[in-house]
């Protein structure tokens, strides 16, 4: 795809979590991570598409706790999930959209995706056993 184009429809928002969910998977430091968690690789897409949708077009249709999974993929995994890990996962977003997207909405999705890191980091931080 040489030239960007804007969100504008759920199909945008659908490219945009394939793309770079392409780039977790693979990722050396994310990807055992996500591909560890995630079992229905298609219905997490799908899933996401709804949250990302939701977050783009305010519309309501996702449908989960994004916190509660954080937190239980943390546990999972020893409590070992760090800033550099949502700084990754960050990099990639923005070099997804930058990629593929101009416009509002992709501004948008970098912002949102900006508070929702910061939002999930801190929310697997208060939930991990006190020491």
């Amino acid at each position: 795809m040489s030239k960007k184009i804007e969100i504008a429809h759920r199909a945008e928002v659908y490219l945009l979590v394939d793309e770079f969910y392409k780039k977790i998977r693979k990722d050396a430091l994310l990807g055992p991570l996500f591909n560890t968690a995630i079992k229905d690789w298609p219905a997490h897409l799908d899933q996401l598409t709804d949250f990302w949708e939701t977050q783009l077009f305010f519309v309501s249709k996702f449908k989960g706790n994004p916190s509660l999974k954080h937190q239980m993929v943390d546990a999972q995994n020893n409590h070992s999930i760090d800033s550099i890990h949502f700084g990754v996962w960050l990099n990639h977003w923005f070099e997804t959209l930058d990629t593929f997207f101009i416009g509002d909405r992709a501004e948008l999705a970098k912002a949102r995706a900006r508070n929702l890191g910061t939002h999930l980091y801190l929310e697997i931080f208060k939930a991990r056993p006190k020491k």
